[in-house]
């Protein structure tokens, strides 16, 4: 409203009426939010472990090349500002490296997850019986380990 009072003799002078803008509060879900899937599969990680991986190929080879253009530029103009940039450059360069392999990290510990899956060997004992014969069983244990020694 402030707003509006402000401009209010620009209004007239301009001969301009202006009205209230309606400001929707709602949002619209965006395609990822309405395209989610219940579970990922193994293809869906397999196209998206190949798509970051390209992407990061790309980013790569671009910052390279990006890299000997500064350090030209740098040797030329002899510029600490060049230089510095080229220091980023390379700094950003070193990071995307870093990414791609902790990408081939990530997708190994997820291979892992699905083959072991639950436990390989289950060690329950169950004794079924009354207490009597579990003090008997437990006594004859005990004098057992007493002879043994």
């Amino acid at each position: 409203m402030k707003m509006t009072k402000q401009f209010n003799k620009l209004n007239k002078t301009f001969n301009v009426e202006v009205e209230p803008e309606i400001v929707a509060t709602e949002t619209l879900p965006t395609a990822i939010e309405r395209e989610k899937p219940s579970r990922l599969t193994q293809d869906d990680i397999t196209k998206d472990y190949e798509y970051t991986r390209g992407n990061l190929y790309s980013i790569i080879e671009k910052g390279q090349e990006a890299i000997n253009g500064i350090l030209e530029l740098a040797q030329e103009s002899e510029m600490p500002r060049a230089y510095e940039v080229a220091g980023q450059l390379i700094k950003s360069v070193s990071d995307a490296t870093d990414k791609l392999m902790d990408l081939q990290k990530k997708l190994k510990e997820v291979e892992e997850e699905k083959e072991s899956k639950g436990p390989t060997t289950v060690n329950n004992a169950l004794f079924v019986g009354s207490t009597s014969e579990l003090s008997k069983l437990l006594k004859a244990n005990k004098a057992e380990q007493e002879q043994t020694k």
